[in-house]
């Protein structure tokens, strides 16, 4: 399937999902894991357990990314090819930011529409594909990418 671009975010299962952590103090979930400390203000928690987030969520908002993110950002084509990000509520709590899966835009989105988390492939380098997760509609039948603005 490929090696994550960011290891230890997102499972690359049959059913992927993202990889986030649960206060052993106050049980708050966050995303991403690995902070040694609660993201919970009211919370001096320490100590968490993994936890694999909903692969499926809500459109909370989303827009498209016109100009080429600066470095680290490596493209996946040249000449850069503007994608959509959605941002993405998942039942958690939680709002987390994505690209759109490939052939998707933002004619394919729409506020309160739902989703579900893929792996894709991010860019090839000389180790081979390197993935992320990205958001996939679940509602549309085809994919536009656009192409009928």
């Amino acid at each position: 399937m490929g090696t994550p671009v960011i290891e230890g975010w997102f499972t690359q299962d049959p059913e992927p999902g993202l990889i986030g952590s649960s206060c052993d103090a106050c049980g708050t979930v966050f995303f991403p894991s690995g902070l040694s400390f609660c993201r919970n203000p009211q919370c001096e928690g320490t100590s968490f357990a993994p936890v694999t987030l909903s692969r499926r969520g809500r459109v909370w908002s989303y827009t498209d990314a016109q100009y080429q993110p600066p470095a680290p950002y490596v493209p996946a084509r040249d000449p850069y090819e503007p994608f959509a990000i959605a941002a993405v509520e998942l039942a958690e709590g939680l709002v987390v930011l994505g690209q759109v899966a490939e052939g998707y835009g933002v004619v394919d989105l729409a506020v309160g529409a739902e989703v579900e988390l893929v792996i894709e492939t991010l860019y090839v380098d000389d180790s081979g594909d390197r993935t992320i997760w990205r958001w996939r509609p679940v509602s549309s039948s085809t994919a536009t990418n656009g192409d009928n603005q």
